[in-house]
């Protein structure tokens, strides 16, 4: 029986009569197949992530600031429920206009593309254009995410009466959650899990923080 020569017998081996792959070769194509880009998820991983963050911040720090001056739950609640509404609107509008911003830039260079390349096909252009991001749901993914993050603070201020365990646990729910926000975005970007989630508490700290102690010192001058 013949054997069959390989055309580089550098990169194979040969095994009764058969030709192997090295070892080497193996070992470079299985590392191909477990490389996965994970820059396609960050526009919508950086939209739901910063949605959901801002809503909850946002709304915390409202709460952290009119608790300051005022103690009773409906002023806080109404408070943060007025943030929410505006704040989710705010994110669908900014996103919306953001994204339709680049959907105009690249559709007008998939235009000037065709023409220098004098390619009139129009099913083709628009099956690129189905492959460009989405303004509206852009739009409405950032408002979701910005509710549902505004959710965790208003539930947790919403249920107690006595002051200063309302605002303990609004701290605490709220610290929770940045946590789970920070270890998911870590998660699904192939993130540092620990140094993401401690970015994102400590920030979301800082921000009730300034927010109460600023309200509490502009209240006790009487204005």
């Amino acid at each position: 029986m013949e054997t069959t020569k390989p055309n580089n017998p550098q990169k194979c081996q040969i095994d009764n009569n058969r030709i192997l792959p090295r070892n080497d070769d193996v070992e470079v194509q299985n590392d191909q197949e477990f490389v996965h880009d994970y820059s396609n998820r960050a526009q919508w991983l950086r939209a739901a992530v910063l949605g959901a963050n801002d809503g909850l911040l946002s709304t915390a720090s409202l709460i952290m600031g009119v608790g300051a001056v005022r103690r009773d739950t409906k002023t806080m609640i109404l408070t943060g429920i007025a943030g929410m509404v505006a704040g989710a609107c705010s994110m669908a509008i900014g996103e919306f206009v953001s994204v339709y911003s680049q959907y105009d830039i690249e559709v007008a260079q998939l235009k000037r593309e065709q023409t220098v390349r004098r390619n009139g096909d129009d099913n083709q252009m628009e099956a690129m254009k189905k492959k460009l991001p989405n303004p509206w749901q852009a739009a409405a993914a950032s408002a979701s995410a910005f509710a549902a993050g505004a959710v965790v603070p208003l539930l947790a201020a919403g249920f107690i009466r006595e002051y200063r365990v309302r605002l303990g646990v609004v701290v605490a729910a709220v610290s929770v959650a940045l946590l789970g926000f920070g270890g998911v975005g870590a998660v699904l970007g192939r993130a540092p899990l620990v140094k993401s989630s401690l970015r994102v508490l400590i920030g979301g700290w800082l921000a009730m923080g300034v927010t109460f102690g600023l309200t509490k010192l502009i209240g006790s001058t009487g204005i």
